[in-house]
């Protein structure tokens, strides 16, 4: 939006808007602005003052001019109006005269113009910004807590680190005492642009001031063509910047004088870049996830010690115990503390990338049958996303507690109880010993009914294996471990690596009496909780049936099969 900074003289105004005239010949100007704000460059002699032009019908279709006046270096980017609308629409000269509007002005000529101009760009600036949420966060999406400034602040990151030069600018309109009134002119045009969208519905209000993306845009942005488009607008707005950018055609136009040269000497130093970068406010700041302790900013890095002190309610020199509990594919902790002889305790999930070494033996055994989330950042979003759909629709889950999402830690509830594949084996050995199992059929079944219910939410859990899911004391099914979930994943899949691994604990020398009727239980509590029941049977096909034969025995997975397949006459 326009700035407020100190204003040129009139004379030097009258002068600009002058030449802007004898530039537009006889074509109406439709706009004319200070770029950047005023105070900066009117102050500092050695930097030149800097015009948006632009004019209806201009040919040719985009000029740059230097004019000194009053001894001051301006340099005018005259467009043709379509053009520039152009450019404001769909990005078509990279945004290389646009993205004037996405910084400080001051209108000289066409006020109203260049607002709703802005407007119309900035809206643009954060459908691009809800894409790229969506698709770095496609499960975490939905549940992401946006401040108004994410919009800004992303804006001006990413376009600077395209087109280095921004981040020069950027230092100079940061300084001084009147950044926060800077802020609050670039946000208008944003404000303005988010109603819009609140009442498109692409945003929805949320109390606090905060902002989450629709589920109906969500979906819209998941598309595959979508990831290609948003890859082919970073590539063109890198070009077209670089090609059009009026850098470095002041420095060949201005190759005489050192005072100019003088200006631009940030292209011979990468410091400065990355000294801008760092000035700059991190727009993860303003994203924020729920968590048990309320929200919790992406950009947060707190550390194991210190949030596992905040989380446990201790304060002063307590000795902070980590214990790690293993785990193949990531690292898990279990966080003590003992205060007057109680102790309490917090589980962390490091999520790592998992290395070739690791997973590709892993999607060997389920080519053709099952893909899975290999990125750390990826399987942390789902993890969180999924824990927390589920918590607010009842289920119970392990509470997160706290989120470090830069070095991809989960701070959760340390549940108490037994883990089904203790209880699988206990089932198989009892009935070895002629013991009654029906009891613990039971909990299968609830097992079953549990799973149908995350089902009807169209969520699939991704794995399911026995020690994922923990049976409370109170009888209560725990589900743990979200990282491969997804929402419209693969419900067959959940019941096949089930009954698949429960399957994987049967006595070798024992026939499949046990093993069917604990598949019969599970079965009968998911379709009684309204299961898919076409989920059921296709969990009985080769295709899963196959991923499983390495480890389970042949007249096991046989036996496990029939039952799926037969699920209809079972029911």
């Amino acid at each position: 939006m326009p700035s407020e900074h100190t204003k040129p003289s009139m004379d030097l105004e009258g002068q600009i808007i002058r030449f802007c005239t004898r530039i537009a010949h006889n074509h109406q100007i439709s706009g004319a602005s200070l770029c950047w704000g005023t105070s900066s460059p009117l102050r500092e002699a050695k930097s030149p003052l800097e015009v948006l032009l632009i004019i209806k019908g201009f040919r040719p279709r985009l000029m740059t001019y230097i004019k000194f006046l009053n001894d001051k270096p301006v340099i005018f980017y005259a467009g043709d109006k379509w053009v520039f609308e152009k450019d404001v629409e769909n990005g078509f000269l990279g945004e290389a005269l646009s993205v004037h509007l996405l910084f400080p002005y001051k209108p000289l000529i066409g006020k109203g113009y260049l607002e709703r101009e802005e407007v119309k760009l900035k809206k643009r600036v954060i459908l691009e910004a809800l894409e790229n949420l969506v698709l770095d966060f496609p499960e975490l999406s939905h549940q992401i807590h946006i401040k108004p400034e994410y919009f800004m602040y992303e804006a001006i990151l990413s376009r600077a680190r395209l087109f280095p030069p921004l981040f020069y600018v950027m230092s100079n309109i940061w300084r001084g005492e009147k950044r926060e009134k800077v802020v609050q002119q670039m946000m208008r045009g944003y404000i303005v642009a988010i109603k819009e969208l609140v009442a498109k519905r692409v945003l929805e209000n949320v109390d606090g001031g905060f902002f989450k993306i629709s589920k109906t845009c969500i979906e819209s942005f998941k598309s595959r063509g979508t990831v290609f488009k948003s890859l082919l607008k970073s590539a063109q707005r890198t070009l077209l910047m670089a090609l059009l950018g009026a850098f470095p055609k002041i420095l060949r136009a201005l190759s005489e004088s050192a005072v100019f040269l003088s200006s631009f000497r940030f292209f011979e130093n990468e410091g400065l870049k990355f000294k801008a970068e760092r000035g700059l406010e991190d727009p993860k700041k303003y994203l924020f996830v729920p968590t048990a302790d309320g929200l919790t900013s992406l950009a947060s890095r707190v550390g194991v010690n210190d949030l596992a002190k905040k989380l446990l309610n201790v304060s002063g020199e307590v000795t902070v115990k980590v214990e790690n509990l293993g785990g193949v594919l990531n690292d898990v902790y279990l966080v003590r503390v003992t205060i007057n002889g109680e102790e309490r305790r917090i589980v962390v999930k490091s999520f790592r990338d998992w290395s070739g070494v690791k997973w590709f033996p892993l999607t060997l055994w389920t080519f053709g049958t099952r893909t899975f989330a290999v990125l750390g950042r990826s399987r942390l979003e789902r993890e969180c996303s999924i824990n927390q759909l589920l918590y607010s629709k009842g289920f119970a889950v392990p509470r997160i507690l706290g989120i470090n999402h830069v070095e991809r830690l989960v701070f959760m509830e340390c549940l108490e109880g037994e883990t089904l594949d203790k209880i699988v084996k206990q089932t198989f050995d009892s009935a070895a010993k002629g013991g009654v199992v029906q009891e613990r059929l039971k909990i299968f079944q609830k097992v079953g009914e549990t799973i149908a219910r995350v089902h009807s939410f169209n969520v699939a859990l991704g794995d399911t294996k026995p020690e994922n899911i923990l049976i409370g004391r109170n009888g209560e099914v725990y589900l743990m471990d979200f990282e491969q979930a997804s929402r419209n994943g693969d419900k067959a899949w959940d019941i096949a690596e089930l009954l698949y691994y429960i399957g994987h604990y049967a006595p070798p020398l024992a026939g499949t009496q046990i093993m069917e009727s604990i598949a019969r239980a599970f079965i009968k509590g998911y379709l009684e909780a309204g299961g898919d029941i076409e989920a059921v049977r296709a969990a009985g096909k080769p295709k899963y049936t196959k991923v499983f034969s390495v480890f389970v025995l042949p007249h096991i997975i046989l036996a496990i099969s029939n039952i799926c397949r037969k699920a209809v006459a079972e029911a």
